[in-house]
Formats: C-alpha cells, sequence, structure tokens
C-alpha cells in the first residue's frame, strides 16, 4: 500500500506517492482554479503512475499555517475521500515537529508516528 501527501498551504500544491521502491512527485500552480479541481488533479496525479485510489493507505496532508484557501481545499477534499474510501489521514504542520530543523516529505509518515500526530483529526492553522 501507498502513502498520500498533501500540501497546498504554501507557494505551490504539491503531492507525492510514497510507495515501497519509489517515491513520485508533482507540483501545481497554487492558483483558485487548481484548489477547485484538488480531486481531479489527485487522480490525474495517481493514474500517472498507474496507482488507484483503494492502493492508498494514508494520506498525510499540511494543516499550516498558510494559504486559507489552499488548506481548506486539501482539507476538504481529503475529508470527502476519507469518507468515500474510509482512507485513514493525519494533518500535521511543521510546528508539530520541535527540534527536526529540515524536514523532507518522505519522512512525514514517520515524524507523524514519532511525534503522536491523531489519524482522522482536523485543526487548521490559518495565516491571517
Amino acid at each position: 500500500m501507498s502513502k498520500l501527501i498533501i500540501d497546498a498551504a504554501n507557494d505551490k500544491i504539491f503531492f507525492m506517492i510514497i510507495s515501497k521502491d519509489i517515491n513520485h512527485y508533482i507540483s501545481h500552480e497554487n492558483t483558485k482554479i487548481n484548489f477547485e479541481k484538488m480531486m481531479i488533479l489527485i487522480n490525474q496525479f495517481l493514474l500517472s503512475k498507474t496507482i488507484k485510489i483503494n492502493d492508498i493507505s494514508e494520506i498525510y496532508v499540511n494543516r499550516g499555517p498558510g494559504s486559507f484557501a489552499g488548506i481548506r481545499n486539501s482539507l476538504s477534499t481529503i475529508k470527502a475521500i476519507h469518507l468515500a474510501k474510509k482512507i485513514d489521514y493525519y494533518c500535521y504542520s511543521y510546528q508539530d515537529f520541535e527540534g527536526i530543523k529540515k524536514i523532507k516529505y518522505e519522512n512525514i509518515p514517520i515524524l507523524c508516528n514519532k511525534f503522536k500526530i491523531k489519524k482522522n483529526l482536523i485543526n487548521p492553522i490559518y495565516i491571517s
């Protein structure tokens, strides 16, 4: 099973698939149009790597701080996936990982486990 990381809180919308053998990633412009079609972008990314949504075991989404629209839309999309497919998700913030200076996306699942980030819990951090 693979893991999906979504980060729409920053300058780009970033997706990464972490699987046993290889990690895949892509980024998109952080625009209103892309926020509105986030699920389409996720599906296109998964299909381009011959992965189905049912192959995803966990989703990790950045809850901020950052772009209000990006955070809101990514959290809404993940909640919808969770309701439809029962895929567990983890909402992380870089602030959760105290003492870690440089964080790589591929380490997010390990860090969420280490810092005991609760699954299926949303608590966004918006920049006003």
